[in-house]
């Protein structure tokens, strides 16, 4: 018979179907599997209109047989069929659906969704295969036909015989290559996960003759081999049952079967959305954090149906960077994918779901925080500083979505607290959110700089994540409640007896602070008698908007910024140690320097800072001991 060429503008075409649109070969079975189910369904739509066609969607099936000695893998179908007509319009006119026609001309019935809408899925199976045969049987015809084709040198259609409806596909699979381990695909258990993993929820039975072992009857300690059909797809996922079917145990498992994570799930949200677009998902906050959720490695992403097809493992366009964590899985019939219908084309579907899910999650988790707070902070144990990393990102544009979730020790509760129950207590007179900045809760309680805030009966938030200050810093305010460091310069604390007693020491003394200052010249931007200091001697505190704790994190960063937060040293005029300084400064320039030094050395190590010549500092501890 001779052989016709494909109805397409060139052979490049094809080639360019077989090599380029398709990341993985894998992908071949996914796409002929669909165009098998859409067979199917093409009979349900005529049976809705056709009184003599009765629909009895347990005679219908898919069925995937290797055969390793003849290196041929078969995809039969009991759908509609083709007429030889169909053939050489669906199978010869490259880029035409058949899918995509019948859809158009059935759109105004109701009934299952048509998967295949390009026309190219068929030609995957050249990615595989050297040699395709299609045997069909149209739905109402005596005749069946075989179409067979080796690529792109064309095709050829001839009459055969096939007792039943349907199509069946052969597949020559290819020979191994030293890139190529072809032989993968005639084998059971890899094309079992194949169709787990792409077509696990298509509506019809996949079937399969799976071997297994089994006691010999009449036989202690023997077995023998056997063969049954098995169904080795799910068919109808959880996300389309009602929500009201299902048990926590349920989700629980499909968390499980889905590999999202070894632990329970914290919470999970089912999502049915019936609207401006039609989907449904599964959503899952994990109750502990991924080994590898912090570094480069991560990839944050749902998986992504098509009616029931799996399209992408990881869309992380449906994820905002600050809810990475959550796991699950979004099936859409609305969303315009790529021909290749790996890729989603960036459009307004897309959009309004990744809007919609992004909202959902956060109003689980306002309800997780109001409802079951020790569940909550559970969460936030593991994912906190995840949240705050999304306040920080983007110059602070996310900030509205996420300070409500945000949460601090609390100097005055011992646990975690909102932002807005640290508001909701403050005093009238208080006019700032007060915060201190430290590596442990430990530390932090160690500060001088806290006494006069806790003196004051003012609650302070802990800040002891890197990435606290800088998203703090973004925020600026919050209930129109500016955030203050207690190492700040300005602590908006009224003037006592007290702060009148530093300032006339600090008159009195200006000469004894110049001459400090000029001892720690470079080091410090200025040496002040200090209004914040109780009954420590000495502390650091800084102006500006570059703090201590800020300081440490930028210069403990890889590219190593040499930045420098301006210190002050400030000085308690009421500890002895002043009553010394005093005494140096009138009696003893050198012992003056040697105080100074010791000071400003003790502030540093008080804040976790280095002391810049360790050796020095330590033979000025022996100079004051002999």
């Amino acid at each position: 018979m001779a052989k016709k060429q494909f109805k397409a503008e060139s052979k490049r075409l094809l080639e360019m179907m077989i090599n380029s649109i398709y990341t993985q070969k894998e992908i071949f079975l996914r796409e002929l599997i669909s165009n098998a189910s859409d067979a199917i369904d093409k009979i349900y739509y005529k049976a809705l209109t056709d009184d003599q066609l009765v629909f009895n969607k347990e005679d219908y099936y898919v069925k995937v047989t290797a055969d390793k000695a003849n290196r041929t893998l078969t995809i039969t179908d009991t759908g509609l069929g083709m007429t030889q007509e169909d053939l050489e319009n669906n199978l010869g006119i490259i880029a035409k659906s058949g899918s995509l026609a019948f859809k158009k001309d059935n759109e105004a019935k109701d009934g299952h969704n048509i998967i295949g809408q390009f026309g190219v899925g068929f030609y995957s199976a050249f990615m595989v295969a050297d040699v395709v045969k299609v045997t069909s049987k149209a739905l109402g015809s005596e005749e069946a036909y075989r179409w067979e084709s080796t690529g792109a040198d064309g095709y050829t259609i001839e009459p055969c015989e096939k007792d039943s409806v349907g199509t069946e596909i052969v597949l020559h699979i290819k020979p191994n290559t030293e890139d190529d381990q072809y032989d993968e695909y005639l084998e059971k258990y890899r094309l079992k996960s194949i169709i787990k993993k792409y077509s696990d929820f298509i509506r019809y039975p996949i079937k399969m003759d799976i071997q297994g072992q089994r006691p010999k009857e009449g036989v202690e300690n023997e077995f023998e081999e056997y063969q049954e059909e098995q169904v080795v797809n799910s068919m109808v996922p959880i996300w389309r049952k009602n929500k009201n079917e299902l048990t926590e145990e349920d989700y629980e498992k499909f968390y499980a079967e889905k590999r999202y994570g070894f632990d329970k799930p914290l919470k999970h949200i089912h999502i049915s959305a019936d609207g401006a677009i039609v989907y449904q998902s599964i959503l899952f906050i994990p109750e502990n954090t991924p080994f590898d959720y912090y570094t480069k490695e991560y990839e944050k992403g749902l998986e992504l149906y098509s009616n029931g097809v799996l399209i992408m493992n990881k869309c992380s366009d449906l994820l905002p960077d600050y809810f990475s964590f959550v796991k699950g899985m979004v099936d859409s019939e609305d969303l315009s994918l790529n021909i290749s219908r790996e890729m989603l084309q960036h459009d307004r579907q897309l959009k309004l779901i990744a809007k919609n899910i992004k909202n959902k999650i956060k109003a689980q988790l306002q309800s997780l925080l109001k409802d079951e707070r020790e569940q909550y902070e559970k969460f936030y144990t593991a994912f906190g500083r995840q949240l705050k990393f999304g306040v920080y990102n983007e110059y602070g544009m996310h900030k509205e979505d996420l300070q409500d979730l945000l949460m601090f020790y609390s100097s005055k509760e011992k646990k975690l607290v909102t932002l807005d129950e640290y508001v909701s207590r403050m005093p009238e007179d208080q006019k700032y959110i007060y915060y201190a900045s430290g590596e442990s809760i430990e530390r932090i309680d160690k500060l001088p700089q806290t006494e006069i805030v806790t003196d004051k009966g003012y609650e302070i938030l802990y800040f002891t994540d890197d990435i606290d200050e800088f998203a703090i810093k973004m925020i600026m305010t919050y209930k129109e409640k500016e955030f203050k460091n207690v190492s700040s310069g300005d602590l908006g604390i009224e003037a006592d007896e007290k702060d009148a007693a530093a300032e006339s020491e600090e008159k009195d003394n200006k000469d004894l602070f110049e001459q400090m200052k000029t001892v720690l010249a470079g080091k410090v931007s200025n040496v002040k008698a200090s209004k914040r200091l109780k009954t420590h001697p000495v502390c650091l505190s800084t102006e500006g908007e570059l703090t201590i704790e800020m300081e440490k994190i930028l210069k403990s960063m890889p590219n190593g910024q040499d930045v420098k937060a301006d210190k002050v040293l400030e000085i308690n005029v009421n500890h002895e140690v002043f009553q010394s300084l005093k005494s140096a400064f009138e009696k003893d320039q050198e012992k003056l320097s040697l105080y100074t030094n010791l000071l400003y050395n003790q502030a540093l190590l008080i804040e976790g800072l280095s002391v810049q010549d360790p050796v020095e500092f330590t033979n000025d501890i022996c100079k004051i001991m002999v």
